[in-house]
């Protein structure tokens, strides 16, 4: 049918109508598109390899269908810069019309995209960036990873429960690792230990020696460590060793980056004995848990997930819970279909906060042991349903 500028109204509603019935099928076969943005090449490539296995494991698991459309997943490599982050997330609303962003393996690549999340009233899911403030960047960010003043504070609160009472920090020097020294000292003195000094790193360094001499000259009982997970942390933790913190009775305590389970195979014996709180382990019990690892080991060539893996596949599991609800929509319908969903994660169980739109879940207080031959956090405390600790303060 032609119709013409100029027609008569029962013209008008007849061709009206012939446009509706020809559009309503086409938009239901359009597919509903994911823009995944991740560091999949440069030095943190290891947090886009672990995040996209676990988004396409819950896809293969649970089905890519949502209201008859099928789930495309346009996955952007960002290698870790900000600037690039924000330009594809640009063109992935604008051009290509997602309906979420997701992703992000660090801060400041959150941060820089936190505007357009805002602009074009997309939906966007961290799945790894950490820092406690990201979520206030904007009202469409929803975060399924963790936050590091999360993770931080149970260990500050066992090592004070465990006759340790001086520790140095030492923390690499951007906002993630800001929180987790801010929240590690607060909590630490607040019972009753002593922080004898703060050390801040370069974020990106592979020379940790003069830290590490200056951490074994203040003599204290323990240091806390954070350095973003990777083969960052395997030197670091070669590096102490050297510098023979351990046999100077320094005790090494720190959030799960520094025993990673993605490199903690590597470590060797010097991770032994290492303290750290995280929201999980390879070796967390649950029958949920031992399914994710043995499906992502045998989906990536052996790879064993590390919690990046957990943040991709719980990050997919509230994009397409959320999409079922909507029946496909985005928006800020979408966010709202996130907000307060309860599951029972490999990590254990978790919540978005219908407030914050940040994560609730358990924390656990892990020991590196050696377990059937091979390094694992081994779970022996937790902390349940931990909030982040700024919000939970408002």
């Amino acid at each position: 049918m032609i119709c013409k500028k100029f027609v008569v109204p029962a013209a008008v509603a007849v061709c009206a109508a012939a446009a509706a019935l020809t559009a309503v099928p086409a938009a239901a076969a359009d597919p509903i598109k994911i823009g995944l943005i991740l560091p999949m090449t440069g030095p943190f490539s290891y947090m886009g390899r672990q995040v996209s296995a676990g988004v396409q494991l819950y896809l293969a698991e649970h089905g890519d269908t949502v209201a008859g459309r099928k789930i495309e997943i346009l996955l952007k490599d960002d290698a870790g810069t900000p600037d690039t982050s924000r330009r594809l997330a640009q063109e992935m609303v604008v051009n290509d019309k997602v309906t979420v962003l997701a992703g992000f393996g660090l801060t400041p690549q959150a941060f820089a995209t936190a505007p357009i999340a805002t602009q074009g009233k997309t939906p966007m899911v961290l799945m790894q960036a950490a820092t406690s403030s990201v979520t206030e960047k904007s009202p469409y960010i929803v975060r399924t990873s963790m936050t590091l003043p999360q993770v931080t504070v149970p260990v500050a609160e066992w090592a004070a429960r465990n006759n340790i009472h001086k520790v140095v920090t030492l923390v690499s020097d951007y906002a993630p690792g800001i929180d987790a020294e801010t929240a590690f000292k607060s909590r630490f003195t607040a019972k009753g230990g002593e922080v004898t000094a703060s050390l801040r790193m370069p974020m990106i360094t592979n020379d940790f020696s003069p830290y590490l001499q200056r951490v074994r000259d203040a003599k204290p009982d323990a240091v806390f460590v954070f350095v973003p997970a990777g083969d960052s942390a395997a030197v670091f933790m070669k590096q102490f060793a050297e510098r023979g913190l351990d046999k100077a009775g320094v005790k090494l305590l720190g959030t799960g980056d520094i025993v990673d389970d993605d490199v903690l195979g590597n470590m060797g014996d010097v991770a032994l004995g290492t303290i750290t709180s995280h929201h999980y382990s390879a070796a967390h019990p649950s029958a949920a848990n031992k399914k994710f690892v043995a499906a992502i080991e045998k989906a990536n060539k052996g790879m064993r997930p590390s919690f990046m893996a957990v943040g991709g596949y719980d990050g997919m599991r509230v994009i397409m819970e959320g999409l079922k609800a909507t029946n496909g929509a985005g928006g800020e319908a979408l966010v709202n279909a996130m907000k307060g969903q309860k599951f029972e994660s490999p990590r254990g169980p978790v919540l978005i906060d219908p407030q914050t739109r940040d994560i609730v879940q358990d924390v656990y207080i892990r020991k590196v042991e050696r377990v059937n031959g091979k390094l694992f956090n081994v779970e022996f405390d937790v902390e349940k349903a931990v909030k982040d600790p700024g919000k939970a303060a408002k």
